[in-house]
């Protein structure tokens, strides 16, 4: 049985060390939270599957890893510092502050049900920064509210350093920061986040070509690397366009309360490279860009082979680390009936993504033949570099079991009095609970299969 709601998504991640709550002894902060040793290593191992898949599995795509921090300037000429701001009203029976365009009723209340409200406002997103001894308070950079636009300025910094033919692509994978009206859903909206994007510069000609490309290429990632079944997984395009896209789509996930984005691909014309080139009144930008007078390079492209010099199109895919770890969790979550009243709770992540690719546990406790066999297994494992590894010595072998049924470790490795006569150990495999026998001699190369089964 999946998991009926994110609550129990949210207990797992509370009790087995996934995700907690941000500056909990101080009652929290909405919209933050910190990953604990399991979240951690689940998180890592969803980037860098991106990134194997981005970086690693291509010849024809960069990496990047830009700051935080940002000039105001790229976000006026970006058009966030004007217009990127949600419509916000407020009750004035009750003074509850409601997004506009997420109220179940535009002229009611969510809270109180009371149609008082005020007129929209906008309510700017970005979070602004004072930044050095004599800003006395006022606004002069801002914390980057995505990765793409420090990637666009730094389009002719790679293509110098690493020359590419179109198409190219950069990929980032980075931390981004929204004042966020209404956090909720628990890490799916937040106000410090994890983003993980990719730019593709093409011909203007080809752009739809790439960005079919593109669609197919992300929806085969989800599906054939994180595990998630077809069905569970749906496009869905924009209804309305931003005013920088020519087609948009989203990739929605099926949560306990329906479906919801997790990734999204665009294509973004020449909008962003046009917006932040110098001299833009000397290309051919179709996109409506504001007149940029402070830019001092020009991010075009220069074709080789015709010599044509333009503002390439951008083919962008944008996906949420934190979203994708919630849809991989529930989705990897099951509730088994084992009979005779007993059942278990076990997260069936792929295991390559487990926390923890393997647990080595003596049968008893602080038996020194049984711990110091258990401890050169355990070293055996760890020259393999697969992840982490970990050594039980709590004794209590149904306990173990259970804590890495829940947490996701693929395979169990039980030392026993066996162990010392025959110089075998016991496999319990996490999905099936089949156990088996096999040589110490073996061990490294039968977890190394089943990771990389």
């Amino acid at each position: 049985m999946p998991a009926k709601t994110i609550s129990d998504i949210v207990a797992l991640c509370k009790r087995r060390g996934f995700i907690f709550t941000g500056s909990e002894i101080y009652g929290g902060l909405g919209g933050a939270y910190d990953y604990g040793p399991y979240g951690v290593e689940l998180m890592r191992n969803i980037r860098d599957a991106w990134w194997n898949a981005m970086i690693y599995s291509r010849n024809d795509i960069e990496g990047l890893d830009a700051a935080q921090i940002s000039n105001r300037l790229m976000w006026k000429y970006s058009g966030h510092e004007a217009g990127f701001s949600d419509p916000l009203v407020e009750c004035k029976k009750c003074g509850a502050r409601m997004r506009q365009d997420k109220m179940a009723d535009p002229t009611k209340c969510d809270n109180c049900g009371s149609t008082d409200i005020t007129e929209p406002r906008a309510y700017q997103l970005m979070m602004g920064l004072s930044i050095g001894a004599m800003a006395d308070g006022a606004i002069n950079a801002y914390l980057r509210p995505e990765t793409a636009t420090t990637t666009y300025v730094n389009f002719k910094n790679v293509l110098d350093a690493r020359p590419h033919k179109l198409p190219f692509g950069i990929a980032q994978i980075g931390k981004a920061f929204r004042n966020e009206i209404s956090p909720r859903g628990f890490v799916f909206r937040m106000r410090e986040f994890e983003q993980a994007e990719m730019q593709y510069f093409v011909h203007p000609d080809t752009d739809e070509k790439y960005f079919e490309m593109w669609r197919a290429a992300r929806m085969a990632w989800w599906t054939d690397v994180l595990g998630i079944p077809a069905e569970k997984l749906r496009f869905t395009p924009h209804d309305k366009l931003a005013h920088y896209a020519k087609a948009a789509c989203d990739i929605e996930y099926e949560f306990p309360d329906g479906f919801d984005e997790v990734e999204g691909v665009h294509n973004r014309q020449d909008f962003d490279l046009g917006s932040h080139t110098k001299a833009q009144n000397e290309f051919k930008i179709n996109a409506h860009v504001i007149e940029n007078k402070d830019s001092t390079v020009k991010l075009s492209y220069s074709d080789p082979q015709t010599s044509e010099n333009f503002i390439p199109y951008v083919i962008e895919t944008a996906m949420g680390v934190n979203r994708a770890m919630l849809a991989v969790m529930h989705n990897a979550y099951t509730e088994e009936d084992l009979g005779d009243g007993k059942s278990r709770l076990v997260l069936k992540l792929r295991p390559k993504l487990a926390p923890v690719k393997a647990a080595v546990i003596p049968l008893a406790r602080n038996v020194p033949e049984l711990l110091d066999t258990a401890m050169n297994i355990e070293n055996d494992l760890r020259r393999l570099a697969i992840g982490r590894i970990e050594l039980e010595n709590s004794g209590n072998i149904g306990k173990n079991y259970r804590r890495h049924d829940e947490i996701g470790t693929p395979v169990c490795i039980t030392v026993d009095h066996q162990t010392l006569e025959d110089g075998t150990v016991t496999l319990r495999l996490r999905d099936t609970m089949e156990q088996r026998r096999v040589n110490i001699a073996d061990v490294p190369a039968a977890v190394l299969e089943i990771i990389n089964g």
